[in-house]
């Protein structure tokens, strides 16, 4: 836990304060909780857990359950309006912006998004279904993506086109970013 928090502060460029870094602070402590033995002992981290997840989901306006699984590295940029399902995986070096959801496209298949390393999410953007989003891939601002997105591509609009990641359609999404 605590090699991911150090990770997490550098992410974060030793900026304590910033309100994503207390989310993953959060989060980590969240994932590393159920490592723990007596049953007895993570019952009561598993209490302070909730009552911290819900404080900082109510400070940030981010919900990121512990049950998400997060790689290395991963920054929420702009806090506020961020919802993430308990089925999202997310790789290494990973973005996302205020206003993103991630999550499931139907309440009744609970499927979310596997996001690839080196992902950057606009504000705004919908992630939704069971759905593949590959390695360097950029994801455009208010875009809905429903269909998975290979690697090294570029996806925006609604619903999402998607094209490969060229120094034009990189600098379209940035602008919208």
């Amino acid at each position: 836990m605590f090699d991911n928090i150090r990770a997490d502060l550098r992410s974060y460029k030793g900026k304590w304060w910033e309100q994503g870094f207390w989310v993953m602070l959060v989060y980590r402590f969240g994932r590393w909780r159920y490592g723990v033995r007596p049953v007895l002992l993570r019952k009561a981290f598993s209490l302070i857990y909730k009552i911290a997840y819900k404080l900082v989901q109510i400070i940030t306006g981010v919900d990121l359950p512990c049950e998400a699984e997060v790689g290395r590295n991963f920054i929420i940029d702009h806090f506020g309006g961020i919802i993430v399902s308990g089925y999202a995986k997310f790789g290494d070096n990973c973005r996302i912006r205020n206003g993103v959801s991630i999550g499931l496209r139907h309440v009744e298949s609970p499927c979310a998004p596997v996001i690839g390393n080196n992902v950057d999410i606009g504000a705004g953007a919908k992630l939704l279904g069971q759905i593949t989003i590959g390695n360097n891939v950029l994801i455009g601002a208010n875009a809905v993506v429903i269909t998975d997105v290979p690697s090294n591509s570029v996806a925006m609009g609604v619903p999402a086109t998607i094209k490969p990641r060229t120094a034009t359609a990189e600098r379209s999404v940035l602008a919208l970013v």
